[in-house]
Order: C-alpha cells, then structure tokens, then sequence
C-alpha cells in the first residue's frame, strides 16, 4: 500500500486532505475566469465601441487580442508552469490578470482596451495550464477523478456561455467596464484561497527553457489564428491572409523539426505522437470551432434580429449552461469510470450536431422556445459529455514534469479552435449573406426585410458548416480514442515515472 507524502497532492499519509476539494473550487473558479473572460465583453462590445469609438472593422480585436495571446502563449505557459513551479505560477497569472483587467477597464481609447485585453490573454495563458495541472496532480484517485474532472469540464464548457450571462447583466445595470472589473474581487479571493488551500511540488528549475521553440510554436499558432480573423475583412485571396496562412505553416512545420532536435522541448511531442491524447486534442479542437460559432450567431440573432436587450440575450444561453453542467458532471463523471472515453465523446458529439440542425431552420421571426430551446439543450448535453472525457483522457498518465505542458495543449486546442471557429464562420455567413441579399434585393422598399433575411441565411449556411465539422469531431474521437475504460482502483492519470510518483 502507497502513501502519500504531504504536501505534493493534498494527501497525507493518515488520509485524503479534506481540503483538497476546497482547493478545487479555487482552481475552478480561476479556470471560469478565464474561460469566461473570451466571451464576457461580446454583449458589451458594442457599448465600449460607441465610448471609444471604435471602427466596425476595429472592433474585432476586443475579442482577437484575448484570444490570440492567450492560444498563442499557451504552451509556453504550460511549460513555465512546468519549470518553476505550478502554484507559484498560478498566483502569478492571477495577480497579472487582475491588473491586466483593471487596466482595460479604466481604457480611454481603443488601443489601451486592445492592450489590455491582449495583456489578459498573456495571464491567462500562464494561469490556465497551471490550473489544470494542479488539478492533475490534486486528484490520483479514479473515482474522485472524475468528480473532479467532471466539475472542471462543466467549467472550461459553460464557462463561455456563463460570460454571455454575466455580460448582459452588468453591461445593462452597470455599464461595458464592469464586465472587465469583475475580474478583480474574483482574482483576489482565488489568490488568498491559493495560498491557503493549494499545494504543489517544486519546480524542475534545473531544465531549460525552449525558447526557440516557443518562437517558432507561438509565432506559427497567432498567424494562423490572425490569418483566419483577417479573412473576413479582407477576403480568403487577400495576400496578407494567404501571407499569415504560409508563415503559419512554415513556422509550425519549423517547430516541429525543432522539437525532435531541442535539448529541452516546450512541447515533447511524445506527447503528441500517443493516439489517445491526440485524439482528444483534434476532438477539443473541431468540436469548440463549432461551439463558438453558435455563441456568436446566437447573439447577433438574438440581439440584431429578434430585438432581444443584453440581460434577456444572456439569460437566453442559461439553458445551455445548464445542460453542460448536468452532461458533465451527472453524465459524463458517472460514466467515466466504467465505458471507454469514445462512447462518451461519440455520443455527445452527434447530440450536439442534432442541436446545431435546429439553428439551420432559424428565420426572421423564429420563436425561441420551440425553435432555439430543443437546440440549446441537445447542444448542451453534448458538448457535457465531449468536454469531461477529453480533458480526462488527454491528462492520464502524464508524468508531472509534462503535465502543464499537457494541460496547455488542451487549452490551446479550445482556444485556437474558438478563435479559427468565430472567424471561419463568420466569414462564411458573411459571404453568404451579401449572395443572399444580391439576388433578391429588387424593390428599395424591401430592403429591410430583404437584409435581414439575407443575414439569417448566412448564418444557417453557416451553422450548416459548422454541424458538419462537430460531426467530423465525433468521427475523430470514434476512430483515435481508443483508450479503455479506467480500472477501479488504478491511479487514473498517475505519473509514468516512478522516480517521480507521488503515491
């Protein structure tokens, strides 16, 4: 029988540490910060466009900066975590967000709130694997394993739809600066509960770190992310677009080489090259593209077409909050322990195209109970039993010297997913709509009802893309995740070192 030794992963050798699932609601609540963060300021940005005034084609980088660093920066940060110590890294990110958030609160202009949120998204990228990792090495028994993981999946799925929540009550009550504020009194609380609640293994300060890999994989991940964000401007033939797509390439084709060659490699691609976690990488990545498209679809139809002000707009995505959390946490984290991952993350993505076929029949005058509900809540089910599995299975049997650099791989593959997913289709609508419009606007007097029909059926042409991509998420996870079903009484996720083993 193993022990335990104190202080490493909250257990002792007379017992678990009780405190150990307070230290997990320190971890969730800074995970739902920064999850939350990528999608708060949607319902408000058109507010903090009017105070700043911002360009139409300016206004993207509210959401493009956030969302660029932090993809971007993540492995990198995982890595951190991993060489100097995850909890120092944790408060770290913590206390650099909060500031990072006052500062875009206080923006007099555009460009400080871009800063800012750009600023959010480097934090967010060394607090987000260092979360999860902690988490990681926390929990080593199967069963209170999936509870846990169960709790977080909840977390990292509705975490989007609970900022679309938050951002419509405080930007109607209060005003657009409060939905970066709020981050300040969230921060601080999870810094005090770090401090007392968390515990961590030293750092592994005698390794080096890549940073001609972090150049190459960052550099390669933020042209990709930006050349799809420049294509619905520009166009998908613009040569900047076909410019960022090629130095994307190449810079990622280059990390990769490098990787194989570095002494200390910020993504060891052992890491990679095992089926089961790419596996899950792939199904995070597709499944969010098209999980992201619908938040942004939704909003503009909901507020653009249907009238809908910020709080019932927000409170029109409770459901599918709700759905996530039950498909996690009483589906998902019951079933974890005793069916293989894929017959969770199959499931679930079918569930969620059957929700995405209910948005391809929006139209102008849809009515949201009959129509958007049955579609919210299959979405939500689904994407419940896709995150829970993934974020399980892509961390088991990790050693603890690569488990931030892990946790960082799954987060990029969320966050680069939701940005390629939110540019992706939205210039597909966009096209679409601009076709639609074009072919049908013959009378001047009709040109308002003419529009906006044409704006619903580019995002229906869109949402059509978008169910065919978690479709193909769903056959992704089908066909690599071949992980069996974890054995009761074996330390799911425990580390393959046993020179390292904490238990």
């Amino acid at each position: 029988m193993s022990v335990t030794r104190t202080g490493e992963t909250g257990t002792t050798a007379e017992g678990p540490d009780p405190r150990r699932w307070w230290g997990l609601v320190i971890i969730a609540l800074a995970q739902l910060m920064v999850v939350l963060d990528a999608t708060i300021v949607n319902i408000a940005l058109p507010s903090a466009q009017r105070d700043l005034g911002m360009s139409d084609g300016n206004r993207q980088w509210v959401i493009t900066a956030y969302t660029l660093a932090f993809g971007g920066l993540l492995l990198l940060g995982g890595r951190i975590a991993d060489l100097v110590g995850r909890k120092r890294t944790f408060v770290i990110g913590l206390i650099g967000f909060a500031g990072a958030s006052a500062l875009g609160g206080a923006a007099t202009s555009s460009g400080m709130l871009f800063g800012a949120r750009a600023l959010q998204g480097v934090f967010a990228a060394l607090l987000a694997p260092s979360a999860l990792s902690l988490l990681t090495t926390t929990f080593t028994d199967p069963k209170e394993r999936g509870k846990a993981f169960g709790i977080y999946g909840a977390l990292a799925g509705s975490g989007s739809a609970i900022g679309f929540i938050a951002g419509g009550l405080l930007t109607e009550y209060l005003n657009w600066r409060w939905c970066l504020y709020v981050n300040i009194p969230i921060a601080v609380i999870a810094v005090f509960g770090a401090f007392a609640l968390l515990h961590d293994r030293p750092g592994h300060t005698d390794a080096r770190l890549d940073v001609p890999g972090a150049l190459l994989g960052c550099g390669g991940l933020v042209a990709i992310v930006y050349g799809f964000s420049e294509a619905e401007p520009r166009g998908w033939t613009d040569p900047l677009v076909l410019g960022l797509f090629a130095a994307g390439v190449v810079l990622l084709v280059s990390f990769v080489w490098w990787q194989t060659r570095a002494p200390s490699p910020l993504l060891p691609l052992h890491i990679v090259k095992d089926r089961n976690r790419a596996g899950c990488f792939l199904t995070m990545g597709l499944a969010v593209i098209g999980m992201f498209g619908m938040f942004l679809f939704l909003t503009y139809y909901l507020q653009g077409i249907l009238g809908y002000s910020p709080v019932k707009t927000g409170m029109a995505f409770l459901p599918l909050t709700v759905a996530i959390i039950i498909g996690s946490t009483q589906i998902s984290a019951r079933l974890m322990q005793h069916v293989p991952p894929r017959t969770l993350m199959v499931p679930g993505a079918v569930l969620a195209a059957g929700g995405m076929s209910f948005f391809t029949r929006l139209t102008v005058e849809s009515d949201y109970a009959t129509e958007l509900l049955p579609g919210l809540l299959l979405m939500g089910l689904g994407m419940g039993l896709i995150f829970m599995p993934v974020f399980a299975t892509a961390t088991a049997g990790v050693a603890p010297r690569d488990s931030g650099v892990t946790s960082a791989t799954v987060n990029t593959a969320q966050q680069v997913g939701g940005s390629i997913g939110t540019a992706l289709l939205n210039t597909i609508a966009t096209t679409s709509s601009a076709a639609y419009i074009a072919a049908h606007l013959h009378d001047p007097a009709q040109k308002a009802l003419v529009t906006s029909e044409g704006i619903v059926h580019g995002y229906t042409v869109a949402i059509w893309w978008a169910l065919a991509v978690m479709l193909l998420a769903g056959l992704v996870a089908g066909l690599m995740v071949t992980a069996r079903a974890p054995k009761h009484g074996a330390t799911a996720g425990a580390p393959e070192s046993a020179s390292e083993s904490v238990t």
